[in-house]
């Protein structure tokens, strides 16, 4: 049994997105509706995914577009107001991304009890967001200094948006994070949030990390999910989800469903 499934307590875990809508200090923030009505759209979602049968939820500032790579406090705060109200309802494993700053989940995990995080924690890239750097070393520092021993590292490893900026083939990179960094599970991404994730590319990652999960992390749809849980230890899922599997809209109960009933089948299988 690997990580994933002593914290999801099934094989191939479907970890589903919860897209927060834009908060204060976000460009697209509707200040007319305010903070209630982000939290009522969280609610909603949140209540579809786990009715439909995901197997856990993380809670993303998806809608904070364009993205900083050091978040600003107000967001922190406004993500944990809105998953501190909804604590009570959430009957999955739950964790959080603080788009794109590691740092500022790892806060937001501490005051949330979140069990896991996806973030970039590892590498350079060249990206739509500027020079995008990190500092692994900082940031575990952070999450151990917290008391967050417990708190599981989802690493991605090729994040949307954005290249690695050295000359390295993805199985050393995957090679090199796994013995450096000891991530409880690496990510695979498209281009963008809903764009599929390259199979061959998925299957590299996993023939290379030899001891660490390895997660699906975008453009999973009911027609390909079968295909990419053949090769990924799990996935992460939200576009799919919402109604017409259009980004922008809320979750759609009856996709999640039809989905979740795929990957059931699947299962069956191994």
């Amino acid at each position: 049994m690997n990580r994933l499934e002593e914290l999801f307590g099934v094989k191939k875990p479907i970890i589903a997105m919860c897209h927060l809508q834009a908060m204060p200090g976000d460009p697209y923030y509707d200040a007319a509706l305010g903070m209630p009505h982000v939290v009522e759209m969280a609610k909603r979602d949140l209540e579809a995914l786990q009715q439909g049968g995901v197997d856990g939820v993380m809670f993303s500032n998806e809608f904070s577009l364009p993205y900083l790579t050091k978040v600003k406090p107000e967001t922190v705060a406004a993500m944990a107001r809105i998953i501190g109200q909804l604590m009570s309802e959430i009957s999955v494993p739950y964790g959080v991304n603080c788009l794109w700053d590691p740092i500022a989940s790892i806060d937001l995990a501490a005051a949330v009890d979140a069990k896991f995080l996806r973030e970039i924690i590892s590498g350079v890239y060249a990206s739509d967001f500027g020079l995008w750097n990190t500092n692994v070393g900082e940031t575990v520092r952070h999450k151990m200094a917290l008391h967050q021993d417990k708190l599981m590292l989802f690493y991605n490893i090729v994040p949307e948006a954005a290249k690695y900026l050295a000359d390295r083939d993805i199985e050393q990179i995957a090679r090199s994070t796994e013995f450096n960094n000891r991530p409880d599970a690496l990510c695979v991404s498209g281009l963008t949030a809903g764009s599929a994730t390259d199979s061959q590319i998925l299957k590299r990652v996993k023939d290379a990390a030899k001891h660490t999960p390895v997660l699906c992390n975008t453009g999973c749809k009911a027609c390909n999910i079968a295909e990419q849980l053949s090769i990924a230890d799990g996935a992460v899922v939200a576009t799919t989800f919402k109604y017409d599997g259009v980004f922008e809209n809320a979750v759609d109960v009856r996709r999640v469903t039809e989905f979740m009933d795929v990957v059931k089948a699947f299962r069956q299988t191994l």
